[in-house]
């Protein structure tokens, strides 16, 4: 056994011999070694934060070379990769593979802490935030943060109110397409949720959420002046003008103000309107 140790010994010493000659370049900073000294002075650039390749359209920077080229694709509208199976064209090459995976079926991206498994790296990356709790957005005006930039930018149309989804039937706008898409199921009629203990479907999934309080008897939302519960928050918002004598109903037409929504909705039939 000893004779075994000093043989494997003596081979790692070799070995190490060899991988030093193969690749005699060594970075100071992470001690990685590099076959070519043009390769160890592009991988520095990691550690200097040096980008000395900028684009003349937009100005943006980076440390390699064939990184700008790739980049200046996205001004020419060039998209070298195309899917043979659908024939959608890219601009990088690593976007035609994610976008294989999806013919394929195949998710090669896992989480470590839930195992759910995505097509995109990208994809794993922005869920792995929902178990850190990084929120790397910001809003501008109030400071509220976001764990995705796209949730970022619909937030901020509760600033600016841009509501730039419409419904073609009734006209109405919308800040989210989500919201745009549950609006849509009161012209079509579609209730695509329903309950596996009494049948009854939904147009959203919120309402069968709450539907299945009434076969849990849950009632959640509690009356602070009362002490009165509901399995709505709607139901609780609505019974609390009750004590505070509010109306927050309007009518654009006589300026009438209601308690409730189906007050005004009854009103509104006076004008031969419809309360969406």
């Amino acid at each position: 056994m000893a004779k075994m140790s000093k043989m494997k010994h003596h081979i790692e010493m070799h070995s190490d011999k060899l991988c030093s000659s193969l690749k005699p370049y060594h970075c100071e900073v992470c001690e990685k070694s590099f076959t070519h000294k043009s390769y160890l002075e592009k991988h520095q650039r990691i550690h200097t934060g040096e980008k000395p390749y900028s684009c003349e359209v937009c100005g943006s920077c980076f440390t390699q070379k064939s990184n700008l080229k790739t980049h200046m694709k996205t001004h020419t509208g060039e998209k070298s990769y195309s899917c043979y199976v659908c024939g959608r064209s890219f601009t990088h090459k690593s976007s035609l593979n994610d976008h294989m995976s999806k013919h394929t079926g195949e998710k090669p991206y896992g989480c470590e802490v839930c195992g759910n498994c995505f097509v995109q790296k990208l994809d794993l990356v922005k869920h792995k935030r929902i178990h850190t709790g990084e929120k790397p957005y910001s809003c501008d005006v109030c400071g509220n943060l976001f764990a995705r930039k796209s949730s970022l930018e619909e937030h901020k149309r509760t600033h600016t109110g841009e509501k730039p989804y419409s419904c073609e039937v009734c006209g109405t706008s919308f800040t989210h397409m989500s919201t745009l898409k549950n609006h849509m199921r009161t012209h079509t009629g579609e209730k695509p949720y329903s309950c596996d203990v009494c049948g009854n479907s939904f147009t959203q999934n919120s309402s069968l959420t709450n539907h299945m309080k009434l076969h849990t008897g849950e009632k959640p939302h509690v009356c602070e002046f009362c002490g009165n519960s509901f399995v709505q928050n709607s139901a609780l918002k609505s019974h609390k003008l009750t004590h505070t004598g509010d109306k927050p109903y309007s009518c654009e037409m006589c300026k009438d103000s209601f308690k409730h929504r189906w007050l005004l909705q009854r009103h509104l039939c006076k004008y031969g309107q419809k309360l969406y």
